[in-house]
């Protein structure tokens, strides 16, 4: 599975576009049953009122932990390539999830972005469930600094690749917000891709 990343043309993760950005899953079977799909396809996602919370200082994440699906998993760094395409962890482990490092991260003011796979030859992946999220369900995020960063949904929707939601995902925000990127929707056997991406909306709430 390849990640389509914000471009090396760009410096800064705020002044990013819309071209070149998305998820694309390539070269793998489907798994065994469709990925779950979220309620909206691109609805639009109202951030819920957050309390004021002083934003963070940077430090790596390290685990994320999604517990309305089960989730609890390592993160590991990731960059994007010289054609733009972000890097992902290896297939081989499925269990992993990659934070954008070239982004904020967790906690800092702005989006801080956590790709996963949906699914591996072996089957489902670390992000399978992701469309099974609801407004109101948490996200907590271990930081290296051994802070938590908790998050709370906001809302998950579902974009074809062509209209991958660039400045939503990594454009600017005035709170800490926090999105998971996964691939989903109808997986198309031709082409071995994935259709879709889906998105979880979130911000911090402690």
């Amino acid at each position: 599975m390849w990640w389509r990343g914000p471009g090396a043309a760009v410096a800064a993760v705020g002044l990013l576009g819309t071209a070149g950005l998305g998820l694309i899953a390539s070269g793998l079977t489907a798994a065994p049953t469709r990925p779950p799909r979220p309620d909206a396809a691109e609805a639009p996602v109202t951030p819920r009122p957050a309390p004021t919370l002083p934003p963070l200082p940077r430090a790596d994440p390290v685990r994320v932990e999604v517990p309305a699906i089960g989730v609890r998993a390592e993160v590991v760094p990731v960059a994007a390539d010289a054609a733009g395409v972000l890097e992902v962890p290896p297939l081989d482990r499925p269990g992993l999830t990659g934070w954008y490092s070239l982004g904020v991260s967790p906690g800092e003011t702005g989006n801080a972005v956590i790709v996963g796979h949906v699914d591996a030859p072996t089957g489902p992946a670390v992000f399978f469930d992701l469309g099974r999220l609801r407004r109101g369900d948490e996200v907590r995020v271990t930081r290296a600094d051994a802070g938590v960063a908790t998050f709370t949904v906001d809302g998950v929707a579902a974009y074809p690749k062509d209209r991958f939601p660039a400045e939503l995902v990594y454009g600017p925000n005035p709170a800490a917000g926090l999105r998971l990127v996964t691939c989903g929707g109808r997986f198309d056997e031709r082409s071995g891709n994935y259709v879709d991406n889906v998105v979880v909306f979130a911000t911090r709430t402690g």
